[in-house]
């Protein structure tokens, strides 16, 4: 990786053909740094208003992420560039190529001179971005890049030779497209990217938060949205998903102390409504596939558990107790822990009743550990009140859940402000307007 990291800023550093050269000889051909394979096109719309239409994403990546009302921009000409970098893996079968470290970088023709980075949510693939941050950088006239993050699916933790690898792997593949983005931008633009930003959801989130913490200098700030907490003292998803998996059955059966349990292990009062999606949808999966990549012994040959097992079990996820496993376990989450330590600008955004990563056990703790490592002068911390995990169930439920997609739009503008001196929003509980109607929470949300 250090050889592939030299080659590339080397390459960056490579004087740039000036701009109307480059059109002059085919400004759709772009090529990208460490690439294996890259496909560029030109676009009249590079949003996915246009790109649906095109052919030009993959709407299963993102469904689900956004609500229905979200503001979709359009009429964003320029290159889109497809690709993939070397490896070994083989679950992302977009653009039929069954390759994982797949990318996607669009260089808009109006291009204002910064770049945004993310890497996909959940253990989707590289499109799963376009809807919630590509389109708002798009829009704004910034270069886009995001990926998949060398694996994909739920069986992502079979990449990889121990434990942790696959997760570790997540990190180095969004530093890998930082550098061959900003070095691609470089040659086609003629001239360097003015500000880096990091964004991403979930995940994603807990990636520009690792990336600001240990690879500050490629940024110039981030937006994370409810990214993941990842402690090996704790707390991270493998401490409190189980207890409320263990809990729920008795939960639906009517039982008091059950209910309290899940709420004990940092479930929000009021967020009773999503348990059962969660429970069937969330909760299961994600314990089991996670737990398998850090911790593979737990089930012995079986690979991510025994789906929905009743508690007693034997090897049963609702069982787990990760404070009681060995320390090998811990020294997996070690690998990808986060300190708090970031080194530039971050706004963080979590909703109140997030029901896969409650806030108590999640962003609340984070905002800790950043003023803990000094850093809190470089954070802003925004919970929004009525904020699920996924803007998706906003739809089902307009009455009780506030989309966070509009808050992250106002973050991210808030975020280009402090980078050229104007103070964002102090941290505070975003409460939900009084007598707003959802299609006014679906495109607007002040920080302030």
């Amino acid at each position: 990786m250090r050889g592939w990291l030299v080659w590339v800023l080397a390459g960056a550093l490579v004087t740039a053909v000036p701009a109307s050269a480059s059109a002059a000889s085919g400004r759709c051909r772009v090529d990208v740094p460490g690439a294996e394979k890259s496909v560029a096109v030109c676009l009249d719309d590079l949003t996915t208003t246009g790109t649906l239409a095109s052919g030009h994403t993959v709407e299963a990546d993102w469904a689900g992420l956004t609500s229905a009302g979200l503001p979709a921009p359009s009429g964003v000409p320029g290159v889109q560039v497809d690709g993939y970098f070397p490896d070994t893996s083989t679950a992302n079968t977009n653009n039929g190529w069954n390759h994982d470290a797949q990318f996607v970088l669009r260089l808009p023709d109006r291009w204002n001179g910064g770049l945004v980075v993310s890497g996909s949510p959940g253990v989707r693939r590289q499109y799963a971005n376009d809807r919630a941050i590509g389109d708002q950088a798009l829009a704004e006239g910034y270069a886009f890049a995001a990926t998949d993050k060398g694996n994909t699916g739920a069986a992502f933790f079979t990449d990889g030779d121990r434990p942790g690898d696959a997760l570790a792997e997540w990190n180095s593949r969004v530093t890998q497209l930082t550098l061959a983005a900003r070095a691609a931008a470089t040659r086609h633009y003629g001239r360097p990217p003015t500000r880096t930003l990091a964004a991403g959801l979930s995940n994603g989130g807990y990636l520009v938060r690792w990336q600001l913490e240990n690879r500050p200098w490629l940024y110039d700030g981030g937006v994370d949205w409810e990214g993941t907490l990842w402690r090996a003292d704790g707390p991270n998803l493998l401490t409190f998903l189980p207890p409320a998996m263990k809990a729920y059955p008795a939960y639906a059966a009517g039982s008091a102390s059950a209910h309290q349990s899940i709420l004990d292990a940092g479930f929000a009062p009021g967020s009773e409504f999503l348990w059962d999606y969660h429970y069937r949808v969330y909760w299961d999966l994600t314990q089991r596939i996670y737990r398998e990549e850090v911790d593979p012994s737990y089930d012995g040959a079986v690979q991510a558990g025994t789906p929905f097992c009743a508690s007693g079990t034997p090897s049963c996820d609702a069982d787990y107790d990760y404070a009681s496993r060995p320390a090998s376990v811990a020294r997996a989450v070690e690998r990808i822990s986060l300190t708090g330590r970031i080194g530039k600008p971050l706004l963080t955004l979590h909703g109140t009743l997030d029901t896969l990563l409650p806030i108590s056990r999640d962003s609340d703790v984070y905002d800790e550990m950043v003023t803990d490592a000094g850093r809190g002068a470089l954070h802003r911390y925004y919970r929004v009140e009525g904020g699920n995990h996924v803007d998706g169930l906003v739809d089902q439920y307009p009455d009780r859940l506030r989309p966070l997609g509009p808050c992250f739009r106002t973050a991210f503008d808030a975020l280009s402000g402090w980078l050229r001196g104007i103070r964002p929003p102090a941290s505070a509980t975003i409460a939900r307007p009084a007598n707003a109607t959802p299609a006014e929470l679906a495109r607007t949300c002040s920080l302030g």
